[in-house]
């Protein structure tokens, strides 16, 4: 970020790639830089994540208005780099739930998007689902081994699910296939799911379960940490990973989505981090 800032933009440039530098002119470049940049005073890195060979880092400024994201190759070359600005909603951001949620997994697992920018989460633009987690896991910063086609390949893959909270279950979805990676199903968006009122107006909403794994039923009364179905790679999903958020309503495209209060405070369910989930 310093060399952005305050060094040479030609260098920059000279480490984007073949396809980045016949996207963009080095004068368009430099032209978007020097108007975005202007009056930045410090900024804070709110991502640094390797995945399946990509390193992305993204940055905000001082005030949470401006963003800076970048994706490096193996060989540090820069394959993306996007300038956004940014609309924070700090009335919510500082406002959680009622209920405190355990983690709804075991083990350690990656938090592929989470956090209070579109930096961190592309899901914050949207009210609906502003504070939505994506979660895989990964071994070596790779999601999956082998062929990346099949689903079972991937280390997330029917991993199990646990009630976050005590609760009542009132929605449930068991029999949308899952996908063949890479292909997506945006007709039936959460794929799988499992909703439950916790009371308070707060309802958690566990999608892209696997088809034929929801171990639950409508009106069932559950104990934080039962056991509610597989993980999946169901709906508008690319792999196998959980959509977990808290909402004040049943219905994830209508109800508007809640800041999670924790029980476990000291973990930061932000992009690119590894988080330590219910005991194995």
């Amino acid at each position: 970020m310093d060399t952005l800032t305050k060094g040479s933009k030609d260098a920059i440039y000279n480490q984007f790639t073949p396809d980045m530098k016949q996207a963009v002119s080095l004068e368009d470049f430099k032209a978007s830089a020097d108007s975005f940049l202007k009056g930045v005073k410090s900024w804070k890195q709110v991502v640094d994540s390797e995945m399946n060979g990509l390193t992305e880092h993204a940055w905000t400024d001082d005030s949470g208005t401006k963003g800076i994201l970048a994706y490096f190759t193996e060989d540090h070359q820069i394959a993306g780099l996007s300038i956004t600005p940014l609309e924070p909603h700090p009335d919510t951001d500082n406002k959680l739930t009622k209920t405190e949620f355990q983690f709804p997994m075991k083990g350690k697992m990656y938090v592929f998007w989470g956090g209070h920018s579109v930096m961190e989460n592309y899901h914050y633009e949207h009210e609906t689902q502003r504070y939505a987690l994506d979660i895989v896991q990964t071994k070596d910063g790779a999601s999956y081994q082998g062929d990346a086609k099949d689903n079972a390949n991937y280390y997330a893959f029917g991993q199990p699910l646990y009630a976050a909270a005590d609760g009542t279950v009132v929605e449930i979805k068991n029999d949308i296939e899952d996908n063949v990676p890479g292909v997506m199903n945006p007709k039936e968006p959460a794929g799988n799911y499992v909703v439950i009122d916790h009371g308070n107006k707060e309802y958690s909403i566990t999608g892209h379960i696997k088809k034929g794994s929801v171990a639950v039923k409508k009106g069932d009364k559950v104990k934080q940490g039962d056991h509610i179905g597989d993980l999946g790679n169901s709906g508008n999903s690319s792999e196998a990973h959980l959509h977990f958020q808290v909402s004040d309503g049943p219905d994830l495209f209508t109800s508007r989505s809640l800041n999670i209060r924790w029980a476990d405070q000291s973990q930061e369910l932000t992009r690119g981090n590894t988080v330590q989930g219910l005991p194995e």
